[in-house]
């Protein structure tokens, strides 16, 4: 390998051809690159599916010049662990043609619209990006929100190709929310009627294009920056856009016959899952891998940890995730060795050694993650059992203690809205813990609903947090265990 390693673009890998755009991705970051587009190249790779994608920046601000400077090529490395063995597997990804600032360069933004082969549109602009604006309007360069752009998008192809159905577009979006894409063509029919879009123009875009509600499942920590130099080692190009994931992948999508003929993961062997309701996914995902994330963090910060992985290898915090993941698998309403076996693959994937997933970065709005990842599973094993769970129990304990701000006399990594922050900082300034909780739990804008209402919980409560303040985390919890 040469000292001075050669800049990554197309003439120098030779990959000059380009594929015909058959997608329009909406956002150019770490998830989408690495795991739409990873997905896209699996079909070029193995059908011969003859895909390119543009990417439109979402926001004035982005990557899109760093992606055009290496011509839409960059590097993926899935990193994990299978069956005890490490592994690593190295792609370049090939099938980005073209990265658009709608910002700066509209026309050509736009100019997407009439592409003869485009047929998919995918996205993710974050859970906020699927949002109606009443001041976007039609004629800006670009409207302000996600739904705004991709209206004018979509009329610009319905005017272009004078509503020709066969040019409506399969639209994918990956946000995570419940029914993403519901709410996104309700977004864009509130557009044609505030922008007063006419009739057959409606028709078309309710009918000639079709909309997938989707649920993705891969953990991308993205560019490793602290082991850039041993990533670097392992490639003969400069590439500054590396983007690291785990092996793991699914991707769940609403659709039936047309959309499995459109779309033929089923010749491949990469996890994705077109079927009639993604529910029961979303629901296995969201309460295990993403309800385990929320848990563990308070407990394992108050502990001590850093890490994800440093959690879950833990004498005490690893057997403490493993009861939330009993806990919680005991609420959901399938087959038990489905669970089961999804419960031992998540384990592994907390358990990888090359993702450094900080506990202080899943911390972010852990009130609102509590409330749609959690809960649920707490109040549904007590309305089940007639019986609190401990762990489930314990981990809001630890919330209630981690909202306070500090422990131990050093700040906690608290990061939520300024006044939810306000509410808590109130609620620990009351006398006794018994109202700290009853103030805590009476609040519906934290949690949806009263809690006090839940039989025992306060009480539960206060017996944890005071086991927490006497005896700190691993005592507390083996103390609350014996007295609840």
């Amino acid at each position: 390998m040469s000292e001075v390693m050669e800049k990554l673009n197309r003439k120098n890998r030779g990959l000059e051809q380009l594929n015909p755009i058959k997608v329009v991705q909406f956002g150019e970051g770490n998830f989408l690159r690495a795991f739409v587009d990873y997905a896209f190249q699996r079909l070029n790779n193995e059908v011969d599916f003859n895909a390119g994608i543009a990417m439109v920046q979402p926001l004035a601000g982005g990557m899109v010049n760093m992606i055009n400077d290496q011509d839409g090529l960059y590097t993926l490395f899935m990193n994990g662990i299978k069956k005890g063995e490490k592994i690593q597997d190295i792609q370049l990804i090939n099938n980005v043609v073209k990265g658009i600032n709608p910002y700066t360069e509209f026309a050509d933004y736009l100019a997407l619209a009439k592409e003869e082969e485009l047929q998919f549109i995918v996205s993710n602009t974050t859970e906020a990006g699927i949002e109606f604006v009443a001041t976007d309007t039609p004629d800006m360069q670009p409207p302000a929100s996600f739904p705004g752009k991709l209206t004018v998008l979509l009329y610009e192809r319905f005017k272009h190709f004078n509503g020709d159905a066969s040019k409506g577009v399969t639209i994918i979006p990956c946000e995570l929310i419940d029914y993403n894409s519901e709410a996104l063509k309700k977004c864009i029919l509130q557009f044609c009627e505030l922008w007063k879009l006419e009739e057959a123009f409606v028709t078309w875009v309710s009918e000639a294009c079709t909309y997938h509600s989707t649920l993705v499942d891969r953990i991308v920590p993205g560019y490793p920056r602290a082991e850039i130099e041993d990533y670097n080692s392992k490639l003969d190009y400069q590439d500054n856009l590396i983007v690291a994931a785990e092996p793991f992948f699914l991707w769940a999508i609403e659709g039936g016959d047309d959309l499995k003929a459109k779309l033929p993961f089923h010749k491949t062997d990469l996890n994705v899952k077109i079927v009639d309701d993604i529910r029961p996914f979303k629901m296995i995902k969201v309460r295990i891998l993403n309800g385990a994330h929320t848990a563990m963090v308070p407990v394992s910060l108050l502990f001590g940890n850093k890490l994800v992985m440093e959690t879950v290898n833990g004498d005490f915090t690893g057997p403490f995730v493993d009861n939330v993941i009993s806990e919680i698998s005991e609420t959901l309403p399938m087959d038990k060795n489905e669970i089961t076996a999804y419960a031992e693959e998540v384990m592994d994937r907390f358990k990888n050694p090359f993702i450094k997933h900080a506990l202080a970065d899943i911390a972010l709005n852990s009130i609102s993650k509590f409330k749609v990842r959690v809960l649920p599973s707490l109040l549904g094993y007590y309305n089940a059992k007639k019986e609190l769970p401990t762990s489930l129990t314990f981990s809001l304990a630890c919330l209630i203690q981690f909202y306070k701000g500090t422990w131990n006399n050093e700040a906690l990594p608290v990061k939520d809205t300024p006044e939810l922050v306000e509410a808590f900082k109130k609620a620990w300034e009351l006398e006794d813990l018994n109202s700290v909780v009853a103030t805590v739990l009476a609040n519906t804008e934290f949690w949806g609903e009263d809690l006090t209402k839940v039989d025992g919980l306060v009480q539960a409560l206060v017996l944890a947090l005071n086991e927490i303040e006497t005896n700190g985390v691993e005592q507390g919890f083996i103390n609350f265990s014996q007295k609840k």
